[in-house]
């Protein structure tokens, strides 16, 4: 199994007795599992056997599938509801009598919601009308697959793009080792100048100063930030290599990666470190960006 996004779009198509539907399914990333159904009137009975049908498909993102149903012809008509209109009559009368205004006008008043009423689809028995709503399921399982296929077609897409982004973090952490090593020996260099200084004037002790070139050294020493962020690129590659869904983990990952670069500025000593230690915090940023949209 490979990685899979959580963004898509599919669609599916189906008839029955003269009577079309379409399936419209999009995917977007999220949290946890979502999934929200737009049915017509009459076709809740399906809602529940359409969550089955996602459940069994689907571990992350907010799914929305919309059905639209094209009834079959002379199945389908307009009504007007009797008392809804007389209801309407009475209310314009007495508007006209109270306000002096003209009366409604017969199109104003059929325009009213609830006047006139689009009739459902007759069914003639129940075995028919499990029929249908078994045929529109099986047209919401080819959507949902198509679905299934989008998500993977964009997780390809999307672990090469992690991949070429866990590379850049290994390499900005080799160029981070070396720029390291030459730290402390500066750092050192640089105080003890100082303290030549200092002592100099008489304004303190050397054995104090050594005291404290001895902490800054260790304040500024990053191998453990270095081997961390080592080791957090080794799990992040055998975590896209797993096929596993690991768009938590990898969302976890990411802020991991985030506090050691952050650790790394703030013991930097040296520009150049600091500058590509803030090239490391803007590549691991891309990476939990696109780590979002793992399923």
């Amino acid at each position: 199994m490979a990685i899979v996004s959580m963004t898509g779009f599919a669609e599916s198509q189906g008839s029955r007795d003269d009577a079309r539907w379409r399936w419209e399914a999009k995917s977007v990333n999220g949290r946890g599992f979502d999934l929200r159904l737009r049915l017509p009137a009459g076709f809740d009975s399906i809602e529940a056997a359409a969550r089955v049908l996602a459940g069994g498909r689907f571990k992350r993102g907010n799914i929305q599938a919309t059905l639209t149903f094209e009834a079959a012809a002379g199945v389908r008509g307009l009504r007007i509801d009797a008392a809804a209109l007389a209801s309407a009559v009475k209310i314009a009368k007495e508007i006209a009598a109270e306000t002096g205004l003209a009366p409604a006008s017969i199109d104003g008043l059929l325009a009213l919601k609830g006047v006139i009423v689009q009739e459902e689809p007759l069914q003639s028995d129940g075995r028919e009308h499990a029929g249908r709503d078994a045929a529109i399921l099986e047209s919401l399982a080819s959507a949902f697959d198509a679905l299934v296929r989008a998500r993977a077609g964009e997780g390809a897409k999307l672990a090469t793009l992690l991949g070429a982004q866990i590379g850049e973090i290994a390499r900005l952490t080799e160029a981070a080792g070396a720029l390291a090593v030459a730290q402390p020996a500066a750092l050192r260099d640089r105080l003890r100048q100082q303290i030549a200084d200092l002592v100099s004037q008489g304004t303190v002790s050397a054995e104090r100063l050594e005291q404290e070139i001895a902490l800054l050294a260790v304040r500024a020493d990053i191998r453990e930030e270095l081997d961390r962020l080592k080791a957090h690129v080794d799990e992040a590659r055998r975590l896209l290599a797993s096929g596993d869904a690991v768009g938590r983990k990898l969302d976890f990952l990411a802020q991991e990666f985030n506090r050691e670069a952050n650790t790394l500025c703030s013991k930097s000593s040296d520009v150049a470190l600091t500058r590509l230690g803030l090239e490391l915090k803007a590549v691991i940023d891309q990476f939990r960006e696109q780590a979002q949209n793992v399923e």
